[in-house]
């Protein structure tokens, strides 16, 4: 695949089920999970526009070739997160019980 080849060689992003999983081996469990992709979505956004702002001191050191990976990656993740293709995940894992936690996620947008 032509992102593990160029843009993370060896990457590996694992699922969630694999996830949640492995953490249950270890007597964790699962307090909360936000799935982030929109939010990802617009911070590739900014990245591709900074890249592009900074081009002329990338082109510095890099070739037209890395140019054209990482803009077609940046834009892609970005349509990718947007469409629903690519997902990320926020996990809040825990040892024992936790009764404090917040039930609802109000408190942050106060």
């Amino acid at each position: 695949m032509w992102i593990y080849k160029y843009i993370f060689p060896d990457g590996y992003v694992p699922s969630v089920s694999e996830l949640i999983c492995s953490i249950s081996d270890k007597h964790f469990n699962v307090s909360d999970v936000e799935n982030l992709r929109l939010h990802y979505e617009k911070k590739i956004e900014h990245w591709a526009s900074n890249f592009e702002n900074a081009l002329p001191e990338i082109r510095k050191t890099k070739d037209e070739t890395f140019i054209r990976m990482w803009r077609l990656y940046l834009n892609a993740c970005a349509a990718s997160f947007n469409s629903g293709n690519v997902h990320i995940h926020q996990f809040l894992f825990g040892k024992g019980v936790n009764n404090n936690l917040h039930w609802t996620r109000e408190y942050m947008y106060k």
